[in-house]
């Protein structure tokens, strides 16, 4: 028993080990310009009219999407912040470039509009199933309050017939 214990303690601290190891060799590959162009080339949009991520941008021989991307190497080469890179983008292609709308003053309402509609639409279909079975417990009401007298059924039983129901009662 005592052997056993042992083996599991020495296969733990080896998986330790090695997710160590990995877990810096990934902070290692992060760091540096290539996943810096990686990350603003996801956070722009290609302006040739493909509706793609310029970093997902795959037509050949795109000219606009070199032209960006040259832009990006550039302003990294040069020590641009992020945020300058991305405003020197959006100086030359306007905000449609922006794979986000900015969350500041009218733009914030794209953030803002899709939870409101989906709030909005949760509401009224709460309300509306409330009124309709508002509405059941109406009808059962009354159903419920008419006597039954043999008048009544030969009156129900005249509809079944006709009808060919039972009614729902």
């Amino acid at each position: 028993m005592k052997f056993r214990a042992d083996w599991t303690f020495w296969i733990k601290a080896a998986q330790a080990v090695l997710l160590a190891i990995a877990v810096c060799f990934t902070l290692g590959a992060s760091s540096g310009s290539g996943s810096r162009i990686y990350r603003l080339s996801h956070r722009t949009m290609c302006t040739c009219g493909c509706a793609e991520i310029l970093g997902e941008c795959n037509h050949v021989g795109c000219s606009y999407s070199t032209e960006e991307l040259a832009m990006l190497r550039d302003g990294i080469a040069n020590g641009q912040s992020d945020k300058a890179i991305l405003d020197a983008m959006v100086a030359r292609y306007g905000l449609v470039v922006l794979a986000a709308p900015p969350k500041q003053g009218f733009n914030l309402v794209a953030w803002i509009a899709p939870f409101a509609v989906f709030l909005a639409a949760l509401l009224g279909t709460i309300l509306l199933v409330r009124h309709w079975t508002e509405g059941k417990r109406e009808l059962a009401a009354q159903a419920a309050a008419v006597p039954n007298t043999p008048e009544m059924n030969a009156i129900r039983e005249k509809i079944r017939r006709e009808t060919g129901s039972d009614g729902g009662f």
